[in-house]
């Protein structure tokens, strides 16, 4: 059996041979004398002139070459300089002529004997000039470009033909560094995923007792929590390949290519036992298929996408060490063929992080960071309730940029809260220049949730007051740092940040006496709470206990359906007077608060206008009263 040529010389010997043929016609073209195209009167007259050497006659020409100086010189271009250094002859002077249709062939014969010229005939075939122009040159450039879409589809003309080979990306043993202690804020997944990783180790272990381990770990939870880094933690420390791909790109325009892609993906999974497939936004093709079918419409290809997964799980046995994790941040979509034992049959809850956990991921985000002394994550971790470690990683890495660009030699914790005020409300607009009466609005606005905040016993604590612009339309922010983390919230609390939201509206009214656009964003989410209390907590006593919503499935809402109700017409107008009830009602009592400290409010409305930002002790000053004078009581 004779050795194959390898790729790369096969591609080195088209290109020598591409380029041989190239030179020789560029020669062949550069070596050939000039051709002029004369009329046949000229012809004629040169003739009779005996200033013609030879010709050649066909059907449709006379071509033929006159004697030196016979024709005008013609000025000298570069092919021609450079054919007569490749040693062309300059003196000859080709001519053609186009002949006259019906013209006499033998009195032109009779009339080049006289003058005794040396001519030939030959019949002109078109054949080889047809088929090049014809067929070569259009089939090459149909080809070429056909090469070139195929190189950019698939990374190759064989690549671009295999659409049913999968698109995942595989990292071995040595590739994989990420362990449990790369990831933090998530002990309680940790703890669920070291199961697998024991598995994956002493599989013997749990099969002696006929044990059997899930083959399908379903990592839920909200974006950037970690779930992806969950699972190359798993694989590193089981030490063992790692398929990861998304889920979207199982699905292609042509029906049959997703499923496909997963055989091929489970095919070489099974060779590359004990392995860990990763799925990631499984919800890209496990939608439930119940809004597949009927008059929604859907995608066919993603249906059978999922069905050959859903076939593939049950024929495979994890017992030979390939284990099937997924992460997705929308578990209610899922076909629920996918969530039933044998399958998808462990999940594991990916959340948030509590303050401790925050803690915990900024430490570890920080380990190649320069801190000054005076940084204490343990209060970035308090400011940022909510907070994704993904957020957490953003934030340390603003700080650090911030301080790199005002040239500090450490990480101050100046530059930690100016990163979470980017995070949280944008890029100071310093651009946006307000009037004085716009920037005392602000501060009265600003100071108003600031008062209202510090004079409620459920209110969380006032960090810092703001009236530089941030982001789209924020032009002011009051920062609240909560002391816990809350998991439970009572009506005390609820009615309380709905005062602190109308606080900014009400100051407005009792130091201008009107009101302005500017507590829109303030005004909706006061409604939203308010209309979560009555329809979803029970906290009505006209509504009592049942709650009330939209009842259209998720896999409707998600096709654009939508607003079919549990409730009647004349309930819908009681939850609007009970909403608008509450409203009201903590309306009044942020009225009552602000008028009996309306002089501490116009005093610290007017520090704030001057030093823009209030934090730490000068906050805590201005909030006690301690600037007011005589001119600022009511």
């Amino acid at each position: 059996m004779k050795p194959r040529l390898s790729q790369r010389f096969q591609f080195s010997l088209a290109y020598v041979l591409v380029a041989a043929v190239v030179l020789s016609l560029l020669q062949s073209w550069l070596l050939a004398p000039r051709t002029v195209e004369i009329p046949m009167s000229k012809f004629l007259e040169l003739l009779r002139a005996d200033k013609i050497e030879k010709v050649a006659l066909t059907d449709r020409e006379v071509r033929g070459v006159a004697k030196p100086d016979a024709l005008p010189a013609t000025p000298d271009g570069a092919g021609d300089r450079l054919r007569r250094w490749l040693g062309g002859d300059d003196d000859l002077r080709v001519f053609t002529v186009t002949r006259i249709p019906g013209v006499d062939e033998q009195s032109l014969v009779r009339e080049l004997e006289q003058h005794h010229v040396e001519f030939t005939g030959r019949i002109e075939s078109t054949f080889l000039r047809d088929l090049f122009f014809g067929w070569v040159i259009p089939l090459g450039i149909m080809v070429a470009i056909w090469m070139f879409l195929m190189r950019r589809v698939g990374g190759g003309p064989t690549q671009a033909l295999s659409f049913g080979r999968s698109k995942h990306k595989i990292f071995d043993r040595k590739e994989l560094k990420t362990t449990f202690g790369d990831v933090a804020g998530v002990d309680e997944a940790k703890a669920e995923l070291i199961e697998i990783v024991d598995f994956l180790k002493n599989p013997k272990k749990y099969q002696r007792l006929g044990g059997r381990i899930p083959k399908g770990v379903l990592l839920v939870g909200p974006p950037g929590t970690g779930k992806t880094l969950l699972a190359r933690a798993v694989a590193g420390e089981a030490d063992v390949p790692f398929f990861t791909l998304s889920g979207s790109e199982f699905v292609e325009m042509f029906v049959g290519v997703g499923a496909a892609r997963v055989r091929d993906l489970f095919e070489q999974a099974k060779d590359k036992a004990p392995c860990i497939i990763f799925i990631d936004e499984l919800d890209a093709i496990g939608k439930s298929r119940a809004g597949a079918t009927g008059f929604i419409g859907g995608h066919d290809e993603r249906e059978q996408t999922l069905n050959q997964l859903l076939a593939e799980m049950d024929g495979f046995d994890s017992s030979k060490g390939v284990i099937i994790m997924a992460a997705t941040n929308r578990p209610e979509v899922l076909d629920q063929a996918l969530l039933r034992p044998g399958r998808f049959d462990r999940q594991v809850v990916v959340d948030k992080p509590d303050v401790r956990g925050r803690e915990a991921i900024l430490a570890l985000h920080a380990r190649n960071v320069v801190l000054s002394p005076n940084v204490d994550l343990g209060v970035i971790a308090a400011r940022t309730p909510g907070f994704a470690g993904a957020d957490l990683a953003n934030i340390v890495n603003e700080a650090a940029l911030l301080a790199a660009r005002k040239e500090k030699d450490a990480v101050e914790m100046a530059d930690f809260e100016e990163a979470i005020d980017r995070v949280v409300a944008g890029l100071e607009k310093k651009s946006r220049v307000l009037s004085d009466k716009e920037r005392d609005i602000v501060a009265h606005h600003e100071m108003g949730h600031a008062l209202v905040a510090t004079s409620l016993p459920h209110a969380d604590p006032v960090h810092k007051v703001t009236i530089i612009p941030r982001g789209v339309a924020a032009l002011g922010m009051t920062y609240q740092l909560p002391t816990e983390d809350r998991f439970l919230l009572t009506r005390s609390e609820l009615e309380d940040r709905i005062a602190v939201l109308l606080g900014g509206r009400v100051a407005e009214e009792l130091v201008y006496g009107e009101i302005s656009t500017g507590a829109h964003n303030d005004l909706e989410r006061a409604s939203e709470l308010a209309r979560l209390m009555v329809t979803k907590y029970g906290m009505s006593e006209r509504l009592g206990l049942a709650t009330y919503g939209d009842t259209t499935p998720l896999f409707l809402k998600g096709a654009g359906f939508g607003g079919e109700h549990n409730y009647s017409e004349a309930t819908a107008r009681t939850i609007d007077e009970e909403v608008r009830a509450i409203l009201d009602r903590t309306h009044d009592r942020v009225c009552s608060v602000l008028t009996t400290k309306k002089a501490v409010l116009i005093a610290a409305a007017r520090e704030l206008k001057r030093i823009e930002t209030l934090e730490g002790d000068a906050l805590r000053r201005a909030l006690a009263g301690e600037g007011v004078t005589e001119e600022t009581r009511p």
